[in-house]
């Protein structure tokens, strides 16, 4: 079964509380209505009540009731939902004064009055034989001469329950259709608040591998779809570069392989067009194994390039003392340099948490870069600088500089400041990329800074591992 879809669930949802409480608020407002009507049923007999008790005290006897009705008949007249009973205590059967169109008193409602209180009105509800309700209120009156009499005034609740038969047959025929309009509107604002990610739909829709430019649009978007929207454009962003990025390096690789591939095929179908004396087939041999260390030395640098740049490269860490991985780097190159006459300085001091091959190896290419680039006769030197929440290792050397044009994109892989030059020296262009993801692995940062003419200066900057 194929499920609902979110409108039509969100729909649904408020419909069905916007139909609970219409009907709980239609319940409330009939019994508050309830309720008042018969408080004030209550309120208007307790009222006639008084003014019964005051008239019967001002001197009529049990005997004066019925021969003198005219001041009791003065409070009921006028009034044709009341209706006004006067019992003989010592005979209730037999009423001394009955005033209104209600039918004679009940027993039940006499034995009420007789039993009713001096001090307090007591009510009951009763029917007649037609159907119609009266609420009663019953109290024994004191007359002037010691006397009590029971008195039973009563009210006709057929208004108020007119009333309450209007109001429900009104909430009946409303209700309908006020359930109908509130699911209506429902489902309007339901669509109208989800009608944004129809434009994440649209746009998913459009985006592909080859085409990560589309963006949504954050102008009069509410606040937590504007959050996402951002965050979805953010992660398009990040993709569209990593794809750039990929798409490039795919393609400087494979001008990179391209080169001694070819000049592999080429020697070899040169040298075995003909047939040749042997010392020209070693050089060929020779020729080619120089190559094929070249490539050797590119797809090793990938490899580790590929290892240290993954997000899940999980390398234990220790404490590294970067006074010693320097000397032990310069060891390396000391020959190297000698051949060039270029004296190797180490100074400074400091230390940080890291993997000791891969510092090791980023200060080998540094190094290695420094040499090829220094004039003979001069030095090259690392220089440790501790600082409280950094520490940095810097390799300068004096030469001829490197233009501003080319310094931000030193790092990137492949990129030659002279592409000819470094391919006859061996260079795979990937020396300073490598280090960049070292430091990156290393939360740290790669920097240079260079002036023609000048003392180039790459610096490494790493966490302070002195604690």
């Amino acid at each position: 079964m194929k499920p609902a879809s979110l409108s039509m669930r969100l729909g649904l949802t408020v419909s069905v509380l916007g139909a609970v409480l219409v009907v709980l608020l239609a319940v409330l407002a009939f019994l508050a209505l309830t309720h008042e009507l018969d408080s004030m049923a209550k309120n208007s007999l307790e009222k006639k009540m008084q003014q019964l008790e005051h008239s019967l005290s001002m001197g009529l006897t049990a005997g004066d009731i019925a021969l003198k009705p005219h001041s009791l008949l003065d409070q009921v007249m006028g009034h044709d939902n009341l209706n006004l009973t006067i019992l003989d205590k010592n005979n209730p059967t037999t009423p001394l004064l009955s005033v209104g169109s209600e039918p004679p008193a009940s027993a039940l409602a006499r034995r009420k009055a007789a039993t009713a209180s001096l001090d307090r009105v007591s009510y009951f509800s009763r029917s007649d034989g037609e159907g119609r309700h009266f609420l009663t209120a019953t109290q024994l009156v004191a007359l002037k001469n010691g006397d009590s009499v029971p008195v039973l005034l009563s009210i006709d609740r057929s208004n108020d329950e007119a009333l309450l038969s209007a109001y429900l047959s009104s909430t009946l025929i409303a209700l309908p259709l006020l359930l109908i309009l509130i699911g209506l509107s429902a489902w309007a604002i339901v669509q109208r608040g989800l009608a944004p990610l129809r434009e994440f739909r649209k746009v998913a829709a459009m985006i592909c591998a080859q085409d990560l430019s589309h963006r949504l649009s954050e102008v009069n978007m509410p606040q937590e779809l504007s959050e996402l929207a951002h965050g979805i454009n953010f992660m398009l962003h990040r993709l569209d570069s990593g794809v750039q990025q990929l798409s490039q390096f795919s393609d400087d690789l494979a001008h990179e392989l391209r080169t001694p591939i070819t000049n592999l095929m080429g020697k070899a179908q040169v040298t075995l067009s003909r047939e040749r004396p042997s010392t020209e087939y070693k050089t060929v041999l020779e020729s080619c194994t120089e190559e094929l260390g070249r490539v050797n030395r590119i797809v090793s640098d990938m490899l580790f390039l590929a290892q240290v740049s993954h997000p899940a490269a999980l390398v234990p860490f220790e404490r590294i003392t970067l006074e010693d991985e320097a000397r032990k780097v310069v060891d390396l190159f000391s020959l190297t340099a000698e051949e060039k006459r270029i004296s190797l300085r180490v100074s400074g001091a400091g230390y940080t948490l890291g993997d000791r091959l891969m510092i090791q190896r980023a200060m080998s290419n540094l190094l290695s870069n420094a040499i090829r680039h220094c004039p003979a006769g001069n030095e090259v030197s690392i220089v440790i600088e501790s600082h409280t929440e950094q520490v940095s290792v810097l390799v300068g050397n004096p030469g001829a500089g490197i233009a501003a044009q080319h310094l931000p994109h030193l790092f990137e892989r492949f990129y030659r400041v002279e592409h000819s030059r470094s391919r006859t020296e061996g260079g795979t262009g990937l020396g300073l990329a490598i280090v960049r993801s070292i430091m990156s692995l290393h939360q740290g940062l790669a920097q240079v800074q260079s002036l023609p003419g000048s003392v180039t200066v790459f610096r490494l900057v790493f966490p302070n591992g002195h604690r």
